[in-house]
């Protein structure tokens, strides 16, 4: 048995959209399928989570063990991105000031949910065990050193790291010629 869905079966699984050459694992957690589009030539490896208004462009990988929490607000992650293994994207936040309750067990009332899109633009990569919070746009070509909590938005072609991340130097645009040549070939 293949480890991904077929074609088949992601149709059936009732994505809002479903492109061509979509591998999608067995292991990973689908929530609200019909609010998730899903492009061409993607990859979602093991044990990774989409929950909520998920959007994700064409030649994109999300590395196993990552977390998509696109609530209402949602989750765009644009064409040429990649997300390594164990991150967290939210779109989605508890508020943890203790004025009110948290968790999904508590009625709404009783709780000040934070909600606002997040989008990951082209060519943006963002290292392990990183964490993206609701709210940021990670802007086209950025890259995320592993281990780094982005909290605010994060200007084009920059290389980011830390807790919470800081530009650390500006990011090379050779992937925009590589990417011309690549679509050249394949279209």
């Amino acid at each position: 048995m293949n480890s991904f869905y077929s074609v088949e079966e992601l149709h059936q699984i009732g994505f809002k959209e479903i492109g061509d050459n979509v591998m999608l694992s067995r292991k990973a957690s689908i929530y609200g399928a019909s609010h998730i589009s899903l492009s061409s030539n993607i990859r979602i490896d093991d044990f990774c989570i989409l929950s909520g208004n998920i959007t994700i462009g064409n030649y994109v990988h999300v590395a196993a063990y990552t977390a998509l929490y696109g609530s209402q607000a949602g989750i765009v992650i644009e064409d040429f991105a990649n997300i390594s293994s164990r991150i967290c994207i939210y779109a989605v936040c508890d508020d943890y000031s203790g004025e009110t309750m948290t968790n999904p067990l508590i009625p709404d009332m009783f709780k000040n949910v934070q909600n606002a899109p997040t989008r990951i633009c082209r060519h943006a990569i963002i290292g392990s065990g990183s964490t993206v919070l609701q709210g940021v746009t990670l802007g086209e070509g950025v890259a995320v050193g592993a281990m780094s909590l982005v909290k605010d938005s994060l200007k084009p072609w920059g290389i980011y790291a830390g807790i919470p991340c800081r530009r650390i130097k500006d990011r090379v645009k050779g992937v925009l010629e590589l990417e011309k040549d690549f679509l050249k070939k394949n279209n």
